[in-house]
């Protein structure tokens, strides 16, 4: 029989193979895979039946065009994208994100992060992602809505309350996840909670919009806690000024943190009184403006163009929450020099294999997305259970649920990362006990 570490390298090399040029797949997966010769060491089963391919192999890729009519009259297509990757411990559940950036690769690298995320969660819910090249900035209401309109005519062909529940990401909010929601409604004749991130009128849940910011912090709260620390007179860095972002800031403020810096795609802004958070909220949330208008009420503070420099400031704690690979090797060396403690990636995969390396080989705690995101999907999964029962919790209950979901994610990471002889290493950790689960539930379900 082959190493663990022979199958590895070899499922590793036929993955980039069959998936040229999708570089934040190779990426997602050279992170994941390589941590897991371990598991493959205790269980030579897993080997046996050749997992490692089935599990990184989709079960279903759908692609489809999205055409839409613009306020001028003029017919614009767009890729649709929805990737159904593994369902062995529930339905898929993942979300949609409009950006122009994305393509194949990137919804790939997202739907196997899902994977693991969601498995972490310790609820019934498999890993699947979706979304389109369709930028919502600078459009209408009516063009998103004629857009999520034709989006959703051939999405709903492959989702279902029991099947597939997507939600929303980058690019789409509360409008568009209305939008979306109606049609499905409009086409199916069909209520149920079949989209999560809905408004309160409809079957959303309380705490939806503040879950993954408050998780991270929760997640990254037990992580100092285990160090005898805390955010209590802690600065922050937190990139990012959309829902994760601003809800990481309002939680850590209320753990006694002060938040210095923040940003959106076009710069960012420092303020060394502490980020005013109300301001944030009005520019970000009510009039959808750049971030750089913080300036006109905060003249002390300063604007930057370009995002990269938001990591020069020095911070004890660093919330990236923007967007992939935002933190590279440099970026990580000067966080390190400037005496950055814990680090806690509230977006997906925002710093690199090798900024990650920096973090754990300087001792610098280090929180990986697919643990400490994973409020929000916990939340949309919350979300379904309150739609299937015909009921809706107090946001203090669903917080509470929240934050023991956090909690627990820490635990089973931690004590992952400690059983495999790599205590504190929280990227193992997190890679393991989201694994296990879902490669037991695999074994169990045969070869399907």
């Amino acid at each position: 029989m082959v190493s663990a570490s022979q199958y590895v390298a070899k499922v590793l090399e036929k993955l980039k193979e069959k998936n040229a040029c999708e570089s934040e797949f190779h990426q997602a997966a050279t992170e994941i895979l390589e941590s897991l010769e371990l598991v493959f060491e205790k269980h030579p089963e897993f080997i046996e039946s050749n997992l490692l391919e089935r599990f990184v192999e989709p079960e279903r890729v759908i692609m489809f065009r999205v055409p839409w009519f613009d306020d001028k009259g003029n017919v614009q297509v767009n890729r649709g994208f929805r990737v159904q990757f593994n369902s062995a411990i529930g339905p898929y559940k993942g979300g949609l994100r409009f950006h122009p950036s994305v393509n194949l690769g990137i919804i790939k690298f997202l739907g196997f992060e899902q994977i693991l995320k969601n498995s972490l969660t310790g609820l019934s819910i498999g890993g699947g992602k979706g979304g389109s090249d369709f930028d919502p900035k600078g459009k209408s209401d009516n063009e998103v809505m004629r857009f999520c309109q034709s989006f959703m005519t051939e999405l709903q062909k492959y989702i279902g309350a029991d099947v597939d529940v997507p939600a929303g990401d980058i690019g789409v909010g509360g409008r568009e996840i209305g939008y979306l929601y109606g049609q499905y409604k409009r086409l199916t004749n069909n209520y149920s909670g079949v989209l999560t991130g809905k408004g309160l009128a409809y079957g959303g849940s309380l705490a939806r919009k503040e879950a993954t910011g408050y998780g991270l912090v929760y997640f990254v709260e037990a992580m100092l806690k285990a160090e005898k620390k805390s955010f209590a007179g802690k600065t922050v860095v937190i990139s990012g000024s959309g829902n994760v972002a601003i809800y990481a800031h309002e939680k850590a403020t209320q753990l006694g943190a002060k938040v210095v810096a923040m940003s959106d795609s076009n710069g960012f802004i420092y303020d060394p009184q502490g980020i005013d958070l109300d301001t944030i909220k009005q520019l970000k949330e009510v009039e959808r403006k750049r971030i750089s208008e913080y300036m006109l009420t905060h003249p002390h503070a300063t604007y930057t163009e370009g995002c990269f420099g938001i990591w020069n400031i020095k911070c004890d704690i660093a919330l990236p929450s923007a967007t992939q690979n935002e933190i590279d090797e440099q970026s990580a060396q000067t966080l390190v020099q400037n005496g950055c403690i814990a680090v806690g990636e509230g977006a997906n995969m925002p710093t690199t294999l090798e900024g990650t390396n920096v973090f754990l080989k300087n001792g610098v705690l280090f929180a990986p997305g697919k643990a400490a995101n994973a409020g929000g999907v916990a939340t949309s999964a919350l979300e379904m259970s309150q739609n299937s029962q015909r009921m809706a919790w107090t946001f203090e209950e669903v917080d509470a649920k929240l934050k023991n979901i956090m909690e627990n994610i820490f635990a089973q990471a931690d004590s992952a990362a400690k059983e495999y002889g790599h205590a504190k290493n929280y990227v193992i950790g997190a890679n393991i006990a989201g694994f296990l689960k879902v490669a037991d539930a695999m074994m169990a379900q045969g070869i399907v």
